[in-house]
């Protein structure tokens, strides 16, 4: 009676009313909220099937430009290979002994499809596009078209061109030497050996470190934004190269090549970069690396 006399009866209506509003507009926010996140996530599940989708398209546009190139007259590459070991080493020994007299030998080192000097145009004539599609590469060819082949050295020189009495082959270009460092470096994962190439055979490792990071992967539903989710991981990813500097600036070599993941090898100062999809453990994913860095591919036009 006495809340109705001093009003205070209505204002406690007034305020419960107020209360199940803002418990109805919480409830609408939780549920837009989570509309969100299954949006966030749908999204990040089609922009996967997209790409993996992309991915397949090129694949198959590939193998049809290749079947057309054959159909049509066009030339494809007579042979591929990978040469490592023994094998690379008779290959290159081979190019070293070819006598093609004055000038008859072209060696080149070409940077890319785009960038393909008009000496190797003129040797190789209608197989120039088999160029540009191995580059970046070195090219030998004689002007008796006895030989030409492609290969892709893990330590190419600088882009140049000349015509000799012989090939132009650099044991370095190919083969490790010196005292190095080879690294692996993922989002989530970082190996490194110091190898010793002074001596005959193959080379030694004297030193290795290795560490995986807790990185995380692919935003799933839930938990907290897209956006932060993202902004994390790059930290994650941050604090993981940090480690991996660290880990180098503790080693002793003196050339450093580094493979791994396309979009990591530019946070390192290397002196050679390939990237390589090895995975595993830190100590066997960075074996598989080494091998695949110092595979040369091989290409007969």
């Amino acid at each position: 009676m006495l809340d109705r006399l001093l009003g205070r009866a209505s204002l406690k209506e007034r305020i419960a009313e107020l209360e199940d509003e803002v418990e109805s507009l919480r409830n609408q926010l939780e549920a837009e909220s989570e509309r969100r996140r299954d949006a966030v996530a749908a999204r990040n599940e089609a922009e996967e099937e997209v790409n993996r989708l992309e991915d397949r398209i090129e694949e198959l546009e590939d193998r049809v430009e290749r079947a057309e190139a054959t159909g049509d007259g066009r030339r494809d590459f007579r042979e591929r290979s990978a040469l490592r070991g023994r094998r690379l080493d008779d290959v290159l020994h081979r190019l070293e002994t070819v006598e093609a007299g004055t000038e008859g030998a072209l060696t080149a080192m070409v940077p890319d499809e785009h960038d393909i000097p008009e000496a190797v145009s003129d040797a190789v004539g209608d197989r120039t596009p088999l160029v540009g599609a191995a580059a970046p590469c070195l090219v030998y060819a004689d002007d008796a078209g006895v030989v030409a082949c492609t290969l892709d050295p893990p330590l190419a020189p600088d882009a140049f061109w000349e015509w000799d009495d012989g090939f132009r082959i650099q044991r370095e270009w190919f083969e490790p030497s010196g005292r190095y460092a080879l690294a692996l470096v993922r989002a989530d994962l970082f190996a490194v050996g110091v190898y010793d190439a002074t001596g005959e055979g193959r080379p030694e490792r004297v030193a290795y470190e290795g560490f995986e990071s807790d990185v995380k992967g692919t935003h799933s539903k839930g938990g907290f934004s897209q956006g932060r989710f993202e902004r994390r991981r790059e930290s994650q990813i941050r604090e993981h190269l940090d480690d991996a500097h660290d880990v180098l600036d503790g080693l002793d070599y003196d050339a450093l090549y580094v493979t791994g993941e396309t979009t990591l090898l530019g946070e390192f100062d290397a002196d050679a970069t390939a990237p390589t999809d090895a995975s595993g453990p830190p100590r066997e994913a960075l074996e598989s690396a080494a091998e695949d860095f110092w595979t040369v591919p091989f290409r007969a036009l």
